[in-house]
């Protein structure tokens, strides 16, 4: 099983939502790149649940360990291997479940992939989880960018049928971390206020909502990335679709562009008044042909709402081979997709650091 992603920068995400511990490995980061652990762990506290009544109310630390690859908190050039150890498991919730698979999970996938032997309590390797060591990764990658004058920021686009307002033509870093500093990462805190109740509403249902996340990276050179397989799109989607819940992403006007004309959806080229090249709309997302374009990268993923809700779902029972009906126990997030902004941000920072390491041939 591949649970790994990146060319010169490899991430190897480890470990399962109820074992001794979660981790990752990263392999090709710069020597020489002091880590601001205070900073990474602020990161890290975004995503970290149990902190309000819109997640779930499992409680962890989320403290990293680095085993190696970290020197007086500087890179040493080894691959750096970072651990979390899990300490707030109710691994009883989900004993029913070796028997009856989650409608909407993985459940039942990994009972066949694996021959019943998968570990899914919590989840497994498929839970939400696994996106604590995936911060990880990204968090240092953003710390790396933003000395290369690279930033990434995300916010909450939508939830259920709510929507926030979308990021201007070019976002700044001042606007990413204004956005970061709230406790629910939107533009528009009304929006939020919407939106928040639309959550605790499906809580209460004992349901669960989905929602679109809004992703942006300004600071990037023109030129990254290769036509037609290894393009940005190309390798941006692989990363993200490794989050647990994406279902979708878009760059740029994405899907809205197909209810358009090219005279609508072209961006204009124009010198500005340093005599960049620079396009007067940007409804590519900043890349055409799979390659940069010097403009923002926008993207946004859709994260489905999450699979495990209280209310009774017919199921199967697989020792049986016969219909039944499931109640599901335990503490659940009845939204992610808040949650899921830091970890959205974390894969994109990833996959730009490790092509601007292609395109500066492995060194900065």
């Amino acid at each position: 099983m591949s649970s790994e992603f990146g060319n010169l920068l490899k991430i190897s995400v480890f470990g399962q939502s109820h074992g001794k511990a979660i981790g990752v490995v990263v392999d090709g980061l710069p020597a020489g790149e002091a880590i601001d652990l205070e900073e990474l762990n602020a990161f890290l506290a975004r995503r970290k649940p149990g902190k309000s009544p819109l997640s779930t109310a499992r409680k962890e630390s989320d403290a990293p360990v680095f085993l190696s690859g970290l020197e007086n908190g500087v890179t040493c050039g080894a691959p750096l291997c970072a651990v979390i150890e899990n300490s707030d498991q109710h691994s009883s919730d989900y004993t029913e479940l070796r028997d009856k698979p989650r409608p909407g999970h993985a459940d039942y996938t990994a009972f066949v992939k694996w021959g019943g032997q998968a570990d899914m309590r919590g989840g497994g390797h498929f839970s939400g989880r696994l996106t604590a060591p995936l911060c990880i990764a990204g968090g240092i990658a953003r710390q790396i960018l933003a000395r290369r004058g690279v930033y990434v920021g995300a916010h909450l686009w939508s939830v259920g049928t709510e929507r926030d307002t979308p990021f201007p033509l070019r976002p700044t870093r001042e606007l990413f971390e204004a956005v970061a500093a709230k406790p629910f990462p939107v533009l528009d805190d009304q929006a939020g206020e919407r939106m928040q109740s639309l959550i605790l509403e499906a809580r209460q249902a004992q349901d669960s909502v989905g929602g679109v996340i809004e992703c942006a990276a300004v600071g990037l050179p023109a030129g990254l990335g290769d036509p037609m397989f290894g393009g940005v799109e190309n390798r941006l989607s692989a990363a993200l679709f490794g989050i647990p819940a994406v279902k979708g992403v878009e760059f740029g006007d994405g899907f809205a562009a197909a209810r358009s004309c090219g005279s609508a959806n072209n961006d204009p080229f124009s010198v500005d008044g340093d005599g960049r090249i620079i396009t007067q709309t940007n409804h590519a997302g900043g890349i055409l042909g799979g390659i940069t374009s010097g403009m923002p990268i926008v993207l946004r993923t859709a994260m489905k709402p999450t699979p495990s809700i209280a209310r009774p779902q017919r199921t199967v029972s697989l020792s049986a081979g016969a219909d039944t009906e499931l109640v599901i126990h335990g503490r659940h997030d009845p939204c992610i997709a808040h949650r899921a902004v830091p970890v959205v941000e974390a894969v994109t920072a990833a996959v730009l650091l490790d092509l601007l390491l292609e395109g500066n041939h492995g060194t900065f």
